[in-house]
């Protein structure tokens, strides 16, 4: 291991303008654990200017950054990503250009790698384009949910984009299994949420009624089944796991979803087939960063999920 001796302090450039400190501190940090990133965050041993920031914090052209000293792990050799996944994931690009990738991301792969996971899907992508020096995610998808994930090849669009959707200017659409026959029509969602951890355990989102960040769901009916509904749900932000949150505060869970979902529900579709969490990322529509062009992506539902939910009895479309 190789433990730097003392303080660095770095200074944003242009290049780095907007980024959040969590992926300025990863990039200027190779080799240390991002857990320890996150932990040295938390204890304030990172400052902005002098001063404490959290992790989403946009960093600015100029301001300096305090790096403390810490271990820095050198691997033996870099881990390949193995030529399969490359393949696999080629294959479900959905758009690019020179300032933009979307991919349609499957079920179960994570975003990015670390907590166990050697390989997420911008590592990946990074390796199918290694001219794509640049290259980092806009957003963020759960693990077990898929569809589109949008990447920024150049850093000038990674910060018109994160304005983009800071400032609500991106339509989000996804397509969700509800448990659950619902009643009625369309129905915005408005309940605040927090993110909390537990004691030793994951960090959870929560509907809070004091405090919390403000969240908007719409829900519009689509088909019904026996015992669930299949949902298009625009959101008009983006919080962690808002959608599956907003869904069970509803009584109308996920289906497949074992952190907020309905263990009987979830045991009954998987009788059906159906044995993922229902949570598709089906639309997005934003101006191009080049030439604010409309742009429109689309990624159907994956095959699997369309024949099953094709195999269940009785469903009436809407």
């Amino acid at each position: 291991m190789n433990t730097p001796s003392r303080v660095e302090t770095r200074t944003v450039d242009e290049e780095e303008a907007g980024q959040r400190l969590d992926n300025y501190l990863l990039k200027h940090l190779k080799g240390v654990p991002r857990t320890h990133v996150y932990r040295l965050l938390r204890t304030g041993q990172v400052r902005v200017d002098g001063r404490r920031a959290k992790p989403d914090r946009r960093l600015a052209a100029g301001e300096k950054v305090r790096l403390p000293p810490v271990r820095i792990v050198e691997p033996d050799a870099p881990r390949r990503v193995p030529d399969q996944m490359l393949e696999r994931l080629m294959a479900r690009v959905v758009y690019e250009d020179e300032q933009l990738l979307a991919l349609d991301k499957p079920e179960g792969l994570a975003v990015h790698g670390g907590s166990g996971v050697a390989h997420g899907a911008i590592e990946a992508l990074r390796a199918m384009r290694p001219d794509a020096r640049s290259m980092e995610l806009v957003h963020r998808l759960d693990r077990d949910t898929s569809g589109l994930l949008l990447v920024a090849k150049r850093r000038s669009a990674l910060r018109m984009l994160h304005a983009a959707w800071r400032e609500g200017r991106v339509r989000k659409v996804y397509t969700a299994l509800l448990a659950g026959v619902w009643r009625g029509g369309s129905r915005r969602v408005d309940l605040p949420l927090e993110v909390q951890r537990p004691q030793g355990g994951e960090r959870v989102t929560r509907v809070t009624r004091s405090e919390g960040l403000h969240a908007v769901s719409i829900f519009t009916p689509r088909v019904t089944y026996p015992g669930a509904t299949l949902m298009d749900v625009e959101i008009e932000t983006g919080r962690m796991h808002q959608i599956r949150v907003h869904a069970a505060y509803l009584r109308h869970p996920v289906v497949g979803d074992d952190k907020y979902g309905d263990r009987e529900a979830n045991r009954a579709f998987r009788s059906r087939g159906i044995k993922r969490m229902c949570l598709h990322a089906a639309r997005l529509e934003f101006a191009h960063p080049a030439d604010g062009r409309p742009m429109l992506l689309e990624a159907p539902l994956g095959p699997e999920l369309a024949a099953a939910l094709l195999a269940l009895p009785d469903n009436d479309i809407k």
